[in-house]
């Protein structure tokens, strides 16, 4: 029997959290004179009280440490219910959406994908924008926390493959989970602080500056803007590209910098995938976008390589013209957007972690055709690879790859065109932010697609966070008879 009160007190923590956050945005807006602030106070309140109530009926749980099961139950209960909370704000004040359409913007930024129903972001109060920033912000500093403690114990899609590293590499200076989560979140603080001063030092609006700060670090992709990066200058966008790759590299890495070992971030094969992709990404745009188009070579490279940054980081900001440029940059996008960044980041997509290890397995599979007696064991960075990781590797890939498919052709039968269906399914499955499409090309968000597509987007949002295996696992009448 699972005892579900370790779980339910820390979703109650941290919806009690989630609710004196709410005060930020309330004191912007009643400083400012407007009534959304009393929309912040009456969200906090039904926050606190159910996280208060949690906490208090759940107390006697308190120092029990959680096993396998209960961390599958947290990391779904984090990703169903704190954003229907965190959804409050949208939909008893400003923006006023409807109850779903609110349910998705908070989904959105507490899984830090940056898609988003509302327009009109310069007409909104400064409370929206702001709680928006600090929704993006909280996910990706949980989601960073999540991939780097819970995910290898839970051994999602290969994920297993981290426990070692995660704890027995740290396990003579960082004894706990604590101890990580302390220096993680220092350094999110740090880079979320540079990249806030670095907008301050070349231009940007203090209010916008702290709000795309936070959104760029969290690679959340919320802007303040309807035309998200459009009128900032190009230093600006060389800023935002450089905090946007480094949001999306393993943070296990920078705990390893806060410790004094550096190099393990240059000799990290991940990384070093990802920032060849990438480059070949941008390169072979850039030429196409110089060679067909009567832009130049630095506003044709400055282009490609901000906005195909932020699909690959996942983050979601974009420039006005990037999703007319159709063609073989649509091709590109799709690619590299279902990659994703690394693993262990608050980047999402299938990983390049995983993608390398499915093309290892491909070739050895060939390798395979011509000596089926070779004895060819799988490989990553000198560490062999078990079979239950591969196992579990190409399980998720798949699930992935099914997933996409089934809900793409779903949206479809809901009244939506084949082009929005695949690049909504895309970009919330893979936490992307980017939309493309007539349904998306109107307003710059979803609100033009019909409710049940919003709901099945949504819930391929927390997938893309979660996993199928982490739903289906608890579906199964075994998980719970253990």
């Amino acid at each position: 029997m699972v005892d579900f009160r370790p779980v339910a007190y820390v979703i109650g923590r941290i919806l009690i959290v989630l609710a004196i956050l709410m005060l930020a945005p309330a004191i912007i807006d009643w400083r400012a004179g407007l009534e959304n602030g009393i929309a912040f106070l009456q969200s906090a309140a039904i926050t606190g009280v159910v996280g208060g109530a949690l906490t208090l009926s759940t107390g006697n749980a308190l120092g029990r440490a959680l096993d396998t099961r209960q961390a599958y139950l947290l990391t779904a209960g984090i990703w169903f219910l704190v954003p229907f909370f965190a959804a409050l704000p949208f939909w008893i004040g400003a923006p006023g959406l409807p109850l779903l359409y609110a349910y998705f913007e908070g989904v959105s930024g507490i899984t830090s994908t940056g898609a988003s129903v509302v327009i009109g972001l310069e007409s909104q109060p400064d409370g929206v924008n702001l709680w928006r920033g600090m929704l993006v912000w909280i996910g990706g500093l949980g989601i960073a926390f999540i991939a780097m403690i819970f995910l290898p114990l839970m051994r999602i899609g290969g994920m297993q493959f981290f426990r070692t590293e995660g704890f027995d590499t740290f396990g003579k200076v960082l004894p706990r989970a604590t101890d990580i989560a302390q220096q993680l979140l220092v350094i999110y603080l740090m880079l979320t602080v540079s990249a806030v001063v670095v907008y301050l030092v070349l231009g940007m609006p203090t209010f916008e500056a702290v709000v795309h700060g936070m959104s760029t670090v969290a690679t959340g992709g919320f802007s303040t803007n309807d035309d998200s990066f459009t009128r900032y200058s190009a230093p600006i966008q060389y800023a935002a590209v450089l905090f946007m790759f480094l949001g999306s590299l393993p943070y296990i890495r920078f705990v390893q910098i806060l410790n004094g070992t550096v190099m393990p971030l240059w000799r990290d094969a991940q990384v070093r995938a990802y920032a060849r992709w990438l480059g070949m990404a941008v390169i072979s745009v850039a030429v196409w976008r110089f060679w067909t188009t009567n832009i130049g070579m630095e506003e044709a490279f400055r282009q490609s390589l901000f906005n195909l940054t932020s699909i690959m980081s996942s983050t979601g900001f974009g420039t006005s013209s990037f999703a007319g440029w159709g063609g073989f940059m649509l091709v590109v996008a799709f690619v590299i957007g279902i990659i994703g960044a690394c693993s262990g980041s608050s980047a999402a997509g299938l990983s390049v972690f995983r993608v390398q290890l499915v093309v290892a397995v491909l070739k050895r599979e060939i390798r395979r055709i011509a000596n089926p007696s070779a004895v060819d064991p799988i490989r990553y960075q000198g560490r062999p690879v078990e079979e239950d990781v591969l196992n579990a590797l190409i399980l998720f890939v798949s699930s992935f790859i099914l997933l996409l498919g089934i809900f793409t052709v779903a949206l479809t039968l809901m009244g939506v065109d084949p082009v929005s269906a695949l690049f909504g399914v895309w970009t919330t499955l893979g936490n992307v932010g980017y939309g493309f499409g007539p349904l998306v090309e109107r307003t710059g968000t979803f609100i033009e697609f019909p409710p049940g597509a919003i709901a099945l987007m949504t819930l391929c949002m927390i997938l893309g966070r979660l996993g199928l295996l982490a739903i289906l696992v608890m579906v199964l009448p075994s998980f719970w008879r253990r």
